[in-house]
């Protein structure tokens, strides 16, 4: 994906039973900096010894936010980080996670990776019982991590009010996370521990690890890999995991339902090193470049890719079809990744500063260029033009995902349905848009095939509009949703 679609956020925790045993902010830091792909408008980290609650974010990339005497000053045994785009609510320092609020008795922090399609409904009922709870706060900011964190600070309270003083802040998450709706992976922390949740569905991963005596939590095992962490397992859909002092603890708050993983983890967001749902990223996409090739090879000299996102496929295609693989773009790794910039403007800037076409590969040749998806189609409009003027003879693209046709409601900032180019065009009127000679995507049985996942554990409502969570009138007029989504009784029964 070229420019046109922003990232999912990446959420981490650490625990360790002592500040000595490991260097928890260190941990912290280098997992989100291998979370970077994830979100690069801003980063942060919560970190607490057991007594005193520090939040450290800013605006900006993970190395910039953090340097050296910042991370000397953050001291602790339990911590949470994350990175950031604004799937909801605005680039802006206020919402800028982890979120931070405090309870009669104690304090959370808060980190989520996802989206809720009931935000409207929990800001309504967070507002009748008296607002944001923190002592001279108010609910400032407009994501849903904000709110999901006022909302357990006030069960806390209330429930300390009814008890005594003694309300939990575990028993209290658990009571709020039954009351959300949509998608949602969740690292939080009190002074003492860390929790992690995935909603009932599953849509974002969230993995567990272990270093030495330490526990990790992380949205993708690219983050264990980098600071030397076991895999032990994923955090299952509607499960709660504690880690503190008595070591990993789990329980559910929601029954196991029908697992809709997304499965654009796959096609793109993940990292390729990671392993999600059991099969490498990377193997994942070279099969469905391979499948690719296999529904629709054209007449062609070389198969190139659009770095980075579209290189596994087109080496699958390639080896798929017997057309020699090249490069025929020069990335420059000092300009960030142009989807997650927030506005078009910027978008079709980066490319250009992004990517620059080889001639002495191109000049002559009949390319095959493969990318992961088209959603607006104009950065790969731009891309077909950029290899056109350095002299490619024909250019055919191939797409190593479905037509995008639907917007995402839980967690991938895509645009409104009228601005995808393929809710408005057939395979031929996008082909003729962006001025290539050939076009053609890969199938959605192709695609699902490639997973070696069941296909029924995987949300695929961006491609076939079924979506696992019920999708509010209000909310499917917000993103200009014309078209018919699944049918109303199947959205009620998986609802249910």
């Amino acid at each position: 994906m070229s420019g046109e679609a922003r990232d999912a956020c990446g959420v981490v925790a650490v625990y360790a039973p002592t500040p000595l045993s490991v260097d928890v902010p260190r941990l912290v830091y280098h997992a989100l900096y291998a979370l970077q792909h994830r979100g690069q408008e801003s980063a942060g980290i919560a970190i607490s010894d057991g007594d005193t609650m520090v939040v450290y974010k800013d605006l900006g990339l993970v190395a910039q936010v953090f340097d050296e005497s910042v991370l000397q000053s953050l001291r602790g045994n339990a911590a949470i980080g994350h990175v950031r785009y604004s799937t909801s609510g605005s680039s802006t320092w206020g919402n800028a996670q982890p979120s931070y609020k405090s309870a009669t008795t104690g304090q959370i922090a808060l980190a989520h990776n996802g989206n809720l399609v009931n935000s409207q409904e929990l800001k309504q009922s967070l507002a009748d019982a008296g607002g944001d709870p923190t002592p001279g706060r108010r609910l400032h900011a407009s994501s849903d991590t904000d709110l999901v964190a006022s909302h357990i600070a006030r069960a806390c309270s209330v429930a300390s009010a009814q008890d005594g003083g003694a309300g939990d802040m575990k028993q209290a998450i658990l009571e709020v996370l039954g009351r959300l709706a949509g998608a949602f992976s969740f690292t939080m922390m009190d002074e003492r521990r860390i929790f992690g949740a995935r909603d009932p569905y599953g849509f974002r991963p969230l993995c567990i690890g272990r270093v030495g005596d330490a526990w990790i939590l992380a949205s993708e095992t690219c983050a264990l890999d980098l600071i030397g962490a076991d895999f032990v397992r994923d955090v299952e859909p509607g499960e709660l995991v504690t880690v503190g002092a008595d070591g990993l603890a789990s329980e559910r708050f929601a029954p196991q339902g029908r697992h809709a993983a997304c499965v654009f983890e796959h096609v793109y967001f993940a990292r390729p090193d990671s392993t999600l749902m059991g099969q490498n990223v990377y193997a994942t996409r070279y099969r469905m470049g391979m499948r690719l090739a296999a529904e629709s090879t054209p007449d062609a000299d070389l198969v190139m890719p659009v770095p980075d996102s579209g290189v596994p496929a087109a080496q699958g295609f390639a080896r798929g079809s017997a057309i020699i693989y090249g490069e025929g773009f020069v990335k420059n790794r000092y300009v960030g990744r142009t989807f997650i910039q927030p506005t078009q403007l910027m978008r079709q800037q980066g490319i250009k500063m992004k990517l620059n076409p080889l001639r002495e590969v191109i000049a002559g040749k009949k390319l095959v260029v493969v990318d992961d998806s088209i959603v607006r189609g104009n950065t790969t409009r731009q891309i077909v033009g950029m290899l056109r003027d350095a002299g490619a003879r024909e250019v055919h693209m191939r797409i190593s995902s479905p037509p995008i046709q639907w917007p995402c409601f839980y967690g991938i900032d895509m645009p409104d349905q009228d601005e995808l180019i393929a809710s408005r065009l057939d395979v031929e009127g996008i082909r003729a848009h962006i001025g290539a000679d050939s076009l053609a995507y890969l199938s959605l049985d192709g695609m699902l095939e490639a997973t070696k996942v069941p296909e029924d554990e995987f949300c695929t409502a961006c491609f076939s509009s079924r979506y696992p969570v019920a999708i509010s009138a209000g909310e499917l007029a917000s993103k200009h949703v014309v078209d018919d989504v699944a049918p109303k009784e199947e959205l009620q029964a998986q609802r249910a």
